[in-house]
Protein backbone atom coordinates (compact mmCIF):
# COMPACT_ATOMS: atom_id res chain seq x y z
CA UNK A 1 0.00 0.00 0.00
CA UNK A 2 0.95 3.46 -0.66
CA UNK A 3 0.91 6.56 1.61
CA UNK A 4 -2.94 7.47 0.40
CA UNK A 5 -3.98 4.05 0.64
CA UNK A 6 -2.66 3.83 4.17
CA UNK A 7 -3.59 7.44 5.13
CA UNK A 8 -7.53 6.16 3.63
CA UNK A 9 -7.72 3.04 5.50
CA UNK A 10 -6.59 4.95 9.02
CA UNK A 11 -8.73 7.20 8.53
CA UNK A 12 -11.78 4.11 7.99
CA UNK A 13 -10.53 3.24 11.09
CA UNK A 14 -9.53 5.51 13.27
CA UNK A 15 -6.24 5.30 14.04
CA UNK A 16 -3.86 8.30 14.65
CA UNK A 17 -0.41 6.76 15.14
CA UNK A 18 0.81 6.94 18.85
CA UNK A 19 4.30 7.54 20.27
CA UNK A 20 3.91 5.54 22.59
CA UNK A 21 4.02 2.38 20.89
CA UNK A 22 6.51 3.87 18.32
CA UNK A 23 3.97 3.73 15.36
CA UNK A 24 5.46 5.12 12.43
CA UNK A 25 3.50 3.06 9.39
CA UNK A 26 5.78 2.57 6.30
CA UNK A 27 3.30 4.41 3.15
CA UNK A 28 6.27 3.67 0.38
CA UNK A 29 5.50 0.56 -1.85
CA UNK A 30 9.10 0.12 -2.57
CA UNK A 31 10.25 0.01 0.34
CA UNK A 32 7.91 -2.63 1.64
CA UNK A 33 9.11 -4.72 -1.40
CA UNK A 34 12.42 -3.76 -0.54
CA UNK A 35 12.26 -5.27 2.99
CA UNK A 36 10.84 -8.91 1.71
CA UNK A 37 13.00 -9.61 -0.87
CA UNK A 38 15.94 -8.69 1.25
CA UNK A 39 14.80 -10.99 4.00
CA UNK A 40 14.91 -13.42 1.34
CA UNK A 41 11.30 -14.86 2.35
CA UNK A 42 10.91 -18.06 0.19
CA UNK A 43 7.29 -19.79 -0.73
CA UNK A 44 7.97 -22.20 2.02
CA UNK A 45 8.67 -19.51 4.87
CA UNK A 46 6.44 -19.17 7.63
CA UNK A 47 6.89 -15.89 8.91
CA UNK A 48 6.23 -14.31 12.08
CA UNK A 49 5.99 -11.08 11.44
CA UNK A 50 5.18 -8.53 14.80
CA UNK A 51 3.84 -5.12 14.70
CA UNK A 52 1.71 -5.38 11.25
CA UNK A 53 0.43 -1.87 12.37
CA UNK A 54 -2.45 -1.49 8.72
CA UNK A 55 -0.96 -4.21 7.13
CA UNK A 56 1.43 -3.19 4.21
CA UNK A 57 4.21 -5.31 5.01
CA UNK A 58 1.80 -8.25 5.62
CA UNK A 59 0.28 -7.94 2.11
CA UNK A 60 3.91 -7.94 0.75
CA UNK A 61 4.87 -10.97 2.85
CA UNK A 62 1.64 -13.00 1.97
CA UNK A 63 2.52 -12.74 -1.81
CA UNK A 64 5.89 -14.67 -1.15
CA UNK A 65 5.53 -16.84 1.96
CA UNK A 66 3.61 -19.82 2.40
CA UNK A 67 2.14 -18.55 5.67
CA UNK A 68 2.23 -14.98 7.75
CA UNK A 69 1.51 -15.18 11.44
CA UNK A 70 1.45 -11.60 12.49
CA UNK A 71 1.42 -10.33 16.40
CA UNK A 72 -0.19 -7.35 17.01
CA UNK A 73 -0.62 -5.54 20.29
CA UNK A 74 -2.61 -2.46 19.48
CA UNK A 75 -6.72 -3.20 19.76
CA UNK A 76 -7.75 -0.92 16.86
CA UNK A 77 -5.04 -2.76 14.65
CA UNK A 78 -5.44 -6.40 15.65
CA UNK A 79 -9.11 -5.76 14.82
CA UNK A 80 -8.76 -4.27 11.80
CA UNK A 81 -6.16 -6.32 9.99
CA UNK A 82 -8.05 -9.42 8.67
CA UNK A 83 -10.38 -7.27 7.03
CA UNK A 84 -7.55 -5.76 5.36
CA UNK A 85 -6.11 -8.93 3.89
CA UNK A 86 -9.42 -10.08 3.14
CA UNK A 87 -10.39 -6.92 0.89
CA UNK A 88 -7.04 -6.44 -0.70
CA UNK A 89 -5.47 -10.37 -0.84
CA UNK A 90 -8.41 -12.61 -0.92
CA UNK A 91 -7.15 -15.33 -2.64
CA UNK A 92 -4.56 -15.91 0.56
CA UNK A 93 -6.27 -14.64 3.21
CA UNK A 94 -6.52 -18.59 4.25
CA UNK A 95 -2.86 -18.05 4.80
CA UNK A 96 -3.28 -15.67 7.00
CA UNK A 97 -2.97 -15.69 10.98
CA UNK A 98 -3.14 -12.81 13.26
CA UNK A 99 -2.40 -13.19 17.27
CA UNK A 100 -3.70 -9.91 19.48
CA UNK A 101 -1.08 -10.16 21.68
CA UNK A 102 2.38 -8.67 23.31
CA UNK A 103 5.26 -9.96 21.14
CA UNK A 104 7.41 -9.55 24.96
CA UNK A 105 4.58 -12.63 26.01
CA UNK A 106 4.04 -14.61 22.93
CA UNK A 107 5.80 -18.15 23.36
CA UNK A 108 3.04 -20.18 21.39
CA UNK A 109 1.90 -19.92 17.81
CA UNK A 110 -0.82 -21.26 16.02
CA UNK A 111 -0.15 -23.74 13.17
CA UNK A 112 3.40 -24.06 11.83
CA UNK A 113 6.29 -23.31 13.77
CA UNK A 114 7.65 -19.93 11.96
CA UNK A 115 10.69 -20.11 9.91
CA UNK A 116 11.57 -16.58 9.14
CA UNK A 117 11.12 -13.55 11.18
CA UNK A 118 10.08 -9.76 9.40
CA UNK A 119 9.32 -6.96 11.40
CA UNK A 120 9.31 -3.15 11.51
CA UNK A 121 9.90 -3.32 15.68
CA UNK A 122 9.09 0.19 17.90
CA UNK A 123 12.08 2.05 18.56
CA UNK A 124 11.65 1.33 22.37
CA UNK A 125 11.72 -2.55 22.27
CA UNK A 126 13.30 -3.33 19.67
CA UNK A 127 16.20 -5.08 20.84
CA UNK A 128 14.35 -7.27 23.49
CA UNK A 129 11.43 -8.27 21.58
CA UNK A 130 13.56 -9.81 18.81
CA UNK A 131 15.72 -11.49 21.49
CA UNK A 132 12.41 -12.88 23.39
CA UNK A 133 11.32 -14.20 19.66
CA UNK A 134 14.91 -15.62 18.68
CA UNK A 135 15.05 -17.58 22.64
CA UNK A 136 10.96 -18.29 21.88
CA UNK A 137 11.39 -19.87 18.64
CA UNK A 138 14.43 -21.79 17.90
CA UNK A 139 12.73 -23.09 14.39
CA UNK A 140 13.33 -19.06 13.18
CA UNK A 141 16.32 -19.56 10.68
CA UNK A 142 16.24 -16.32 9.15
CA UNK A 143 15.14 -12.83 9.50
CA UNK A 144 15.42 -9.16 9.17
CA UNK A 145 14.23 -6.27 11.29
CA UNK A 146 13.54 -2.83 11.18
CA UNK A 147 14.86 -0.43 13.72
CA UNK A 148 16.36 2.74 14.77
CA UNK A 149 19.80 2.87 12.51
CA UNK A 150 21.63 3.52 16.23
CA UNK A 151 20.07 -0.09 17.54
CA UNK A 152 21.11 -1.71 13.97
CA UNK A 153 24.84 -0.63 14.44
CA UNK A 154 25.02 -2.30 18.05
CA UNK A 155 22.96 -5.37 16.79
CA UNK A 156 25.40 -5.38 13.93
CA UNK A 157 29.08 -4.70 15.76
CA UNK A 158 31.58 -7.08 15.55
CA UNK A 159 33.99 -7.27 18.81
CA UNK A 160 36.05 -4.20 19.22
CA UNK A 161 33.87 -2.21 17.46
CA UNK A 162 33.16 1.20 19.74
CA UNK A 163 29.43 0.26 19.70
CA UNK A 164 29.90 -3.46 20.03
CA UNK A 165 27.57 -4.49 23.74
CA UNK A 166 25.17 -6.11 25.11
CA UNK A 167 22.89 -6.33 22.31
CA UNK A 168 25.71 -7.52 19.84
CA UNK A 169 26.60 -10.52 22.06
CA UNK A 170 23.22 -11.33 23.02
CA UNK A 171 22.24 -11.56 19.16
CA UNK A 172 25.48 -13.37 18.46
CA UNK A 173 24.72 -16.30 21.02
CA UNK A 174 21.58 -17.00 18.11
CA UNK A 175 22.98 -16.13 14.82
CA UNK A 176 25.12 -14.20 12.15
CA UNK A 177 23.74 -10.63 12.61
CA UNK A 178 24.61 -8.48 9.70
CA UNK A 179 23.39 -4.64 8.71
CA UNK A 180 21.25 -4.44 5.47
CA UNK A 181 20.68 -1.22 4.45
CA UNK A 182 19.41 2.28 5.49
CA UNK A 183 15.85 3.69 5.71
CA UNK A 184 15.40 7.09 5.71
CA UNK A 185 12.35 9.11 7.41
CA UNK A 186 10.44 10.09 4.79
CA UNK A 187 9.29 6.59 3.87
CA UNK A 188 7.06 6.76 7.39
CA UNK A 189 3.56 7.92 8.42
CA UNK A 190 4.67 10.06 10.84
CA UNK A 191 8.25 10.68 10.09
CA UNK A 192 10.24 9.63 12.77
CA UNK A 193 12.67 12.02 14.17
CA UNK A 194 16.13 9.44 13.94
CA UNK A 195 16.48 7.16 10.51
CA UNK A 196 16.28 3.43 10.57
CA UNK A 197 18.27 0.66 9.47
CA UNK A 198 17.62 -2.87 8.33
CA UNK A 199 19.36 -6.25 9.97
CA UNK A 200 19.38 -9.36 8.81
CA UNK A 201 20.11 -12.42 10.78
CA UNK A 202 20.70 -16.29 10.52
CA UNK A 203 20.40 -18.67 12.60
CA UNK A 204 23.48 -20.65 13.89
CA UNK A 205 24.44 -23.11 16.83
CA UNK A 206 25.22 -21.12 19.90
CA UNK A 207 28.97 -21.70 21.13
CA UNK A 208 29.68 -25.26 22.54
CA UNK A 209 29.87 -24.52 26.39
CA UNK A 210 28.66 -26.49 29.89
CA UNK A 211 27.53 -22.81 30.62
CA UNK A 212 23.56 -22.31 29.92
CA UNK A 213 22.38 -19.28 28.29
CA UNK A 214 21.07 -17.39 30.97
CA UNK A 215 24.59 -17.61 32.71
CA UNK A 216 26.85 -16.30 29.60
CA UNK A 217 24.20 -13.78 29.86
CA UNK A 218 25.01 -12.70 33.44
CA UNK A 219 28.20 -12.62 32.26
CA UNK A 220 27.86 -10.12 29.32
CA UNK A 221 25.60 -7.66 31.33
CA UNK A 222 27.81 -7.87 34.29
CA UNK A 223 30.87 -7.03 31.58
CA UNK A 224 29.04 -4.36 30.06
CA UNK A 225 27.34 -2.61 33.13
CA UNK A 226 30.83 -1.16 33.80
CA UNK A 227 31.95 -0.88 30.65
CA UNK A 228 35.42 1.08 31.09
CA UNK A 229 36.39 -1.16 33.81
CA UNK A 230 39.12 -4.22 32.71
CA UNK A 231 37.19 -7.15 33.52
CA UNK A 232 38.90 -8.12 36.23
CA UNK A 233 37.15 -5.68 38.07
CA UNK A 234 33.72 -4.84 36.30
CA UNK A 235 33.39 -9.21 37.02
CA UNK A 236 34.16 -8.18 40.65
CA UNK A 237 30.36 -8.89 41.91
CA UNK A 238 29.58 -11.75 39.38
CA UNK A 239 32.24 -13.47 40.75
CA UNK A 240 32.43 -12.46 44.64
CA UNK A 241 35.92 -10.18 44.57
CA UNK A 242 38.21 -9.13 41.92
CA UNK A 243 40.73 -11.70 42.76
CA UNK A 244 38.13 -14.55 41.77
CA UNK A 245 37.10 -12.82 39.01
CA UNK A 246 40.78 -12.75 37.72
CA UNK A 247 40.86 -16.51 38.74
CA UNK A 248 37.90 -16.92 36.32
CA UNK A 249 39.18 -15.22 33.30
CA UNK A 250 42.97 -16.44 33.38
CA UNK A 251 41.14 -20.42 33.53
CA UNK A 252 38.92 -19.61 30.85
CA UNK A 253 42.11 -18.18 29.03
CA UNK A 254 41.09 -14.25 28.69
CA UNK A 255 42.90 -11.96 30.07
CA UNK A 256 41.30 -9.85 33.00
CA UNK A 257 42.85 -6.92 31.92
CA UNK A 258 40.67 -6.90 28.61
CA UNK A 259 37.29 -4.92 28.44
CA UNK A 260 33.96 -6.79 27.66
CA UNK A 261 33.86 -5.10 24.23
CA UNK A 262 37.04 -7.35 22.69
CA UNK A 263 35.74 -9.73 24.03
CA UNK A 264 33.77 -12.72 21.47
CA UNK A 265 30.37 -14.47 22.50
CA UNK A 266 32.60 -17.75 22.57
CA UNK A 267 34.96 -15.97 25.26
CA UNK A 268 31.85 -14.88 27.42
CA UNK A 269 30.91 -18.32 27.11
CA UNK A 270 33.74 -20.03 28.37
CA UNK A 271 34.04 -17.34 31.51
CA UNK A 272 30.73 -18.73 32.29
CA UNK A 273 31.86 -22.02 32.16
CA UNK A 274 34.59 -21.79 34.12
CA UNK A 275 32.79 -19.92 36.63
CA UNK A 276 29.62 -22.11 36.78
CA UNK A 277 32.17 -25.13 37.00
CA UNK A 278 34.34 -23.67 40.12
CA UNK A 279 31.94 -21.02 41.44
CA UNK A 280 31.31 -22.31 44.93
CA UNK A 281 35.21 -22.28 45.14
CA UNK A 282 35.94 -18.61 43.23
CA UNK A 283 32.91 -17.20 46.58
CA UNK A 284 35.05 -18.79 49.06
CA UNK A 285 38.21 -17.05 47.81
CA UNK A 286 36.42 -14.11 47.40
CA UNK A 287 34.36 -14.28 51.48
CA UNK A 288 38.01 -14.79 52.79
CA UNK A 289 39.32 -11.88 50.85
CA UNK A 290 37.08 -9.67 51.90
Amino acid sequence: MGAADIRELAGALGVRPTKQRGQNFVIDANTVRRIVRTADIHSDDVVLEIGPGLGSLTLALLQTAERVVAVELDDVLAAGLPATVEARLPHRAGRFELVHADAMHVTRLPGPPPTALVANLPYNVAVPVLLQMLAAFPTLRHGLVMVQSEVADRLAAPPGSRVYGVPSVKASWYCEVKRAGAIGRSVFWPAPNVDSGLVSFVRRDPPRTAATRDEVFAVVDAAFAQRRKTLRSALARWAGSASAAEDALTGAGVSPRARGEQLTVGEFAAIAEYGAKHMDVLRNAGQRER
